[in-house]
């Protein structure tokens, strides 16, 4: 950190009139230079947020770890839209509902991993965190007959030594920049204000499987972002191939 008093102090001779501005200047651009910001946030290890698209692509997920009420409604909703969507199951979830599970592969959408027991990945050690996705990775794979690439932290909850476990399975972690709050059991309309308000193009919209008002919300939600002429992937196919970053933000970008 800068000690700005001592800085000045140091250059008194500048700390007159327009040399005084100089120096404000100049301490603002040390502080806030993206060089130096970027070269402070490099050092964490992020999950993808969102993807910087040269094309109109917003890619929807859904969580599905507790009740299973609306997944066959919000399949049906997907269909009559045109529209393939990826669901990060728990483990649990898909030993209770292997129907489902079966359902949303079949529905062409897609089954990702969102932990094995949703637990607090934070807290676990490395071994533990590999177990757990790789008990999930089994369960969705017996049921689909395809094993996940992607991973949603439970809680949307990480730190660096889990994203990097994350990495070591050759899988890519899953955030979101765009979040419903559905799961507060807010209106269809509140959720749809803050989807349509805050989406952008490559972005990843989070909605949950079991939210009281999604089933409402997602016709419109869907129906608007289709008038303004953005496609609905995926998350798969929302993120870039070949050698890409991740800015301070999670955003993924191509090299």
């Amino acid at each position: 950190m800068i000690d700005i008093g001592s800085f000045i102090r140091k250059h008194r001779r500048l700390a007159n009139g327009a040399g005084m501005l100089l120096t404000i200047a100049l301490i603002f651009y040390v502080v806030s230079s993206p060089a130096i910001v970027g070269a402070s946030a490099s050092q964490r290890i992020l999950p993808v947020y969102s993807v910087e698209r040269t094309d109109k692509t917003v890619a929807i997920s859904f969580d599905a770890g507790w009740g299973n009420e609306d997944t066959e409604e919000l399949l049906d909703i997907l269909a009559a839209h045109g529209v393939r969507a990826t669901f990060f199951v728990v483990g649990d979830w898909a030993d209770k509902y292997p129907d489902s599970v079966k359902a949303i592969a079949q529905s062409g959408c897609e089954v990702m991993n969102h932990s094995s027991t949703h637990a607090h990945f934070a807290s676990l050690t490395t071994d533990q965190i590999l177990a757990d996705i790789r008990a999930c990775n089994g369960k969705v794979a017996a049921l689909t007959g395809v094993e996940p690439s992607l991973f949603r932290c439970p809680y949307g909850e990480y730190d660096d030594h889990v994203i990097s476990a994350v990495n070591s399975l050759g899988m890519t972690a899953i955030q979101w920049d765009v979040d419903s709050l559905d799961w507060k059991g807010i209106s269809a309309q509140e959720i749809t204000d803050r989807v349509l308000r805050s989406v952008k193009d490559g972005s990843i919209i989070l909605f949950h499987n079991a939210a009281e008002h999604t089933p409402e919300a997602l016709p419109g939600i869907l129906d608007e972002l289709q008038r303004r002429g953005y496609s609905v992937v995926p998350v798969s196919e929302i993120l870039l191939s070949g050698e890409t970053y991740l800015d301070n933000t999670g955003r993924q970008w191509a090299k």
